[in-house]
């Protein structure tokens, strides 16, 4: 047992672990291939689970058990991958690659034809100005595809290029996907406009 100390006894914090520097993901991913290091996965499994799970989250349409669903995946692929992997990238962007491709198995399963979706199609729009819906929901309600190249695209950085090698379709595909995608989100988030009422006959 630790000895108690007194109030006014100084403690010597020179070696406490809340000022040594985290370790690095290499290093941190090593102990786990080499050791079976539980603690190194557990501080691993804590820096990207929430980043991993919001991004999950939001490709698969708000869906929490797809999504709790495809983060332990990725967690399972992930751990058991870990020693091929050849840090030409960095371990956040193959993590997200990992939970990219099972967003895709999982809406696949769901509907093979998720990326072949028809121009102005969301599953619901405000109709009221009291029904006005948040970003996220808003994002929920796009078609499968349009929301994938979306998130890909405007909210974690991908290139057009990127996206197409992601999701097995071309450049100029994601490109049109995008701007068909943001034309559905304005307009589910546009204020809903009164029409005049007439006056008279």
């Amino acid at each position: 047992m630790q000895p108690f100390h007194h109030p006014c006894t100084p403690i010597d914090v020179t070696n406490s672990a809340a000022l040594k520097p985290s370790p690095s993901d290499e290093v941190l991913a090593r102990e786990i291939s080499h050791n079976g290091d539980e603690h190194a996965f557990r501080v691993l499994y804590r820096r990207y689970t929430p980043g991993l799970y919001q991004f999950a989250l939001r490709l698969l349409g708000g869906n929490e058990f797809d999504a709790e669903d495809v983060l332990q995946e990725t967690w399972i692929t992930a751990v058991k991958k870990l020693p091929e992997f050849r840090w030409e990238a960095s371990l956040k962007t193959w993590l997200t690659s990992i939970a990219l491709n099972l967003c895709r198995s999982t809406l696949r399963r769901k509907d093979r034809r998720w990326l072949q979706v028809d121009e102005d199609v969301s599953k619901a729009r405000a109709t009221h100005e009291s029904e006005r819906i948040d970003l996220e929901t808003a994002l929920s309600q796009l078609a499968a595809g349009y929301r994938a190249v979306l998130v890909l695209h405007d909210v974690h950085g991908y290139t057009h290029e990127q996206i197409g090698q992601a999701l097995s379709i071309s450049a100029n595909t994601s490109k049109s996907q995008l701007s068909r995608a943001r034309k559905n989100l304005r307009t589910m988030l546009a204020p809903y406009e009164l029409e005049p009422k007439r006056i008279g006959p």
